[in-house]
């Protein structure tokens, strides 16, 4: 029996190592088997350089067609499990064929790596970037292992960033005016604004603000869209009347936010709306969707 579980372990370990791991920040990401774990943190145009490890079984032989490694960005839709679609691939070499008796190194490098999408863990799709090792054989399968990380990519603070001012109303019964200070808010941002009650006609028992984010993956007859709500924010219990003016201050620290995706390489996009939600007292709901801009803001340190 002992001799069968052997047969099917691998003939060495393989290590994927960052050079520059142990400083580098490191952020969560859920993995296969849905766990959480820590990879290092990347921007595009970074060099990523660190060294591959492998260990063949003490006293065993790897005979070896040759070893390479490969940095990946790959996008997966759910509805096509399985098949990745491989948006940046870049190979290095490390060995020419030959035989592994004992624990053998290789440096790596990718030098200002081009990797304009950030790493995305969706309902229905997701974005990652690994780096893939393969140790090629003959007449048996080749020998792959691969190590994951994360992009992040910053934007500086918009120079245009209108606010939104928007009037929403049912004929003689509801008319008010919403605005929102800006409309563009990075993820540790908070959203300020002021509604206003014009004409108030029906019994209104409370108001809420939503913010809901719309994942679409696929095209034609394949798309598929995805909305979720993030946060539920109550503004109001109770009747307002004519006049009246409700503040609306929610801070988005607390929410698992992502920047806003457009068209990412043509399999889907990401957006993010604010949804104001009125109920009137025979629990009728009415409601004003506005897209918003989402983007990941560089922090600079603090001066002590």
């Amino acid at each position: 029996m002992n001799y069968i579980i052997g047969a099917f372990k691998p003939p060495c370990d393989i290590f994927v190592t960052f050079s520059d791991e142990r400083s580098r920040k490191q952020v969560p990401i859920k993995k296969d088997n849905g766990k959480t774990a820590m990879v290092p943190a990347f921007q595009s145009l970074e060099t990523i350089a660190g060294e591959v490890s492998i260990a063949p079984v003490p006293g065993k032989r790897l005979e070896h067609t040759g070893v390479k490694i490969e940095l990946l960005g790959q996008i997966e839709l759910y509805f096509d499990r399985g098949n990745f679609y491989d948006f940046t691939s870049l190979v290095r070499e490390l060995d020419i064929p030959g035989e592994l008796y004992e624990r053998k190194t290789y440096p790596f490098e990718f030098s200002t790596v081009e990797m304009p999408y950030e790493t995305y863990n969706g309902t229905n799709v997701r974005l990652r970037y690994i780096l893939k090792v393969t140790i090629g054989r003959n007449y048996v399968g080749n020998i792959v292992e691969s190590r994951d990380f994360c992009v992040r990519n910053y934007s500086p603070v918009p120079t245009i960033n209108n606010s939104i001012k928007m009037e929403v109303g049912i004929e003689d019964c509801l008319h008010i005016e919403f605005e929102y200070s800006k409309s563009k808010y990075h993820l540790k941002d908070v959203i300020v604004g002021k509604i206003y009650f014009l004409l108030v006609r029906i019994k209104i028992k409370n108001m809420e603000l939503e913010i809901r984010r719309r994942e679409s993956t696929g095209s034609g007859a394949n798309t598929y869209v995805e909305t979720e709500t993030l946060a539920k924010f109550e503004l109001m219990d109770g009747a307002p009347v004519r006049g009246e003016s409700i503040p609306v201050r929610l801070f988005l620290t607390p929410y698992e936010l992502t920047p806003t995706y457009r068209n990412i390489n043509n399999k889907f996009s990401v957006k993010y709306y604010l949804n104001l939600v009125l109920v009137d007292e025979e629990d009728r709901r009415y409601f004003k969707q506005q897209e918003i801009t989402m983007y990941r803001l560089l922090e600079t340190p603090q001066s002590s």
